[in-house]
């Protein structure tokens, strides 16, 4: 239960602002369909975050022992840095990735891509290596995605302008140097 709602927190916090929840309100604007967008978003996610998960499942079984404590911890500490920098989506990109497909495969596409590399796919890896336990790291991941970027589907931009989103990102930030200082120092979560 503690990687579902660890990983749940740490994605769904770490989501607001996030290049993948901007996109979410382009494509929210750009289809007015938000079912197929939530839909595709689900789809995407499950799929990058399994892999991600499976990933540091592998790290896991292969880096047994102290290099895992020291690479896990120090993975969450990068990550916490990293989720102070904004996230920002270039308008070229997106026009690029929206093609002639549907709202379904156009967000699908976009979002499997998109969360290549980024910070939430990054602590996936870490979260599953972590705990060591694919199914409830990809289903909390997946859920906080999807507890960040849902409403963002259905209330667009004016949503987003009224969330604390650097006060968020900063929670997400202290968020995750926590998990990686209490990991450093051994203890469990």
């Amino acid at each position: 239960m503690d990687a579902f709602l660890v990983s749940t927190g740490v994605v769904a916090l770490g989501e607001i602002g996030d290049k993948t929840q901007l996109l979410a309100v382009m494509l929210a604007a750009r289809f007015r369909k938000p079912v197929p967008v939530i839909l595709g978003i689900l789809a995407a996610t499950l799929l990058n975050h399994a892999l991600a998960g499976y990933i540091g499942t592998l790290a896991a079984d292969f880096l047994a022992g102290p290099w895992l404590h020291w690479i896990v911890g120090g993975t969450f500490l990068a990550v916490a840095a990293w989720a102070l920098v904004p996230d920002t989506i270039d308008d070229s990109d997106a026009k690029r990735t929206l093609g002639a497909a549907g709202a379904f495969l156009a967000t699908a596409v976009a979002f499997f891509f998109a969360e290549f590399g980024d910070k939430t796919q990054v602590a996936t890896v870490t979260l599953a290596a972590r705990f060591g336990d694919l199914l409830p790291v990809v289903a909390g991941t997946t859920l906080g995605m999807l507890l960040a970027d849902v409403p963002a589907v259905y209330l667009g931009e004016r949503f987003a302008d009224r969330l604390p989103v650097a006060t968020i990102r900063y929670a997400a930030a202290a968020l995750f140097a926590v998990l990686g200082v209490a990991t450093l120092a051994g203890f469990g979560f």
